[in-house]
């Protein structure tokens, strides 16, 4: 059995009794590499149970290294167990409940934990590794908001990229302006997370959004590539990470601030905007089934 059969979940290799139930993962112990596939219940969105796994995940991570005499990672790729989708963001039904119920705590909570998880990718959790996002499908919303926290974004050809949030009113204010106003420009970036469209792969390579392009299924081949290729420079490729760390370094009471407008603007949202995001639950809900 080879090394890319056991990371799509069969075999010795999966350890998806991790005892986080909405993620697998496996540990590459040769180039060691940590993989960590999405694989949610449900919608593959952002529920409060997916983020859970997925911090726990990392909380391991950091214990480990505490814990270790020596770090055990040096990269942690997050993927998709969902085939034709890497994530499509929010979670929109919690978002529909809390506007229609009133519930700010609840919608300000979740806020703060999409955040969270965000500046442990986008900070590589404190630790001297290179955190990677895998694409092999849509990635929507805060789908995509989470994929360009990593230090370094693969995706196949022909995955679909963008901000639907401006279809309903409502803006990504969950990383998309960190990062974005950072390799674009804030008139890009404000461009990019207003115009509702959605990008392939492709056109984000031009762009700088995605670093590297890889065939339709060769995604994971296209990962091991790279980290070959930056470990016969490990030290020139650390160093810069540290100079990018320095010079690209924002705030988390930044993420806080516009999360904080984000809560704001979802209770202005009139009826309207709500039918609107209804249909976009549907939507998704066709997309899955």
């Amino acid at each position: 059995m080879n090394q890319l059969a056991l990371l799509k979940g069969v075999g010795p290799a999966d350890e998806a009794d991790n005892g986080f139930p909405l993620i697998k993962t496996h540990y590459d112990e040769k180039f060691r590499v940590g993989w960590c596939y999405m694989q949610p219940d449900a919608r593959p969105c952002f529920t409060p149970a997916l983020m859970k796994s997925l911090m726990g995940y990392v909380r391991r991570l950091q214990l480990e290294s505490v814990e270790s005499e020596g770090q055990k990672f040096d990269y942690v790729v997050l993927a998709s167990a969902t085939e034709g989708v890497f994530n499509l963001g929010g979670d929109l039904n919690l978002f529909y409940r809390c506007v229609t119920e009133g519930d700010r705590e609840t919608l300000q909570q979740y806020a703060r934990d999409c955040i969270d998880l965000f500046h442990e990718f986008h900070t590589h959790f404190g630790l001297d590794l290179t955190t990677i996002s895998l694409i092999q499908g849509d990635a929507l919303g805060g789908g995509f908001e989470s994929a360009l926290g990593a230090q370094v974004v693969v995706a196949e050809k022909g995955c679909k990229m963008g901000f639907p949030e401006a279809l309903f009113n409502l803006f990504p204010g969950m990383g998309a302006w960190t990062i974005l106003s950072r390799k674009l420009g804030t008139a890009a970036a404000e461009r990019m997370m207003l115009d509702g469209r959605v990008r392939d792969a492709e056109e984000l390579h031009e762009l700088g959004l995605v670093d590297v392009l890889a065939e339709p299924g060769e995604g994971e081949a296209e990962v091991y590539a790279l980290i070959k290729k930056r470990n016969r420079q490990a030290n020139s490729y650390r160093a810069l990470r540290k100079v990018r760390d320095t010079c690209s370094s924002y705030s988390y009471q930044e993420m806080k601030d516009i999360v904080d407008i984000w809560v704001d603007a979802a209770f202005e949202l009139d009826a309207r905007d709500l039918r609107m995001m209804e249909r976009l639950i549907k939507r998704q809900n066709r997309i899955l089934a």
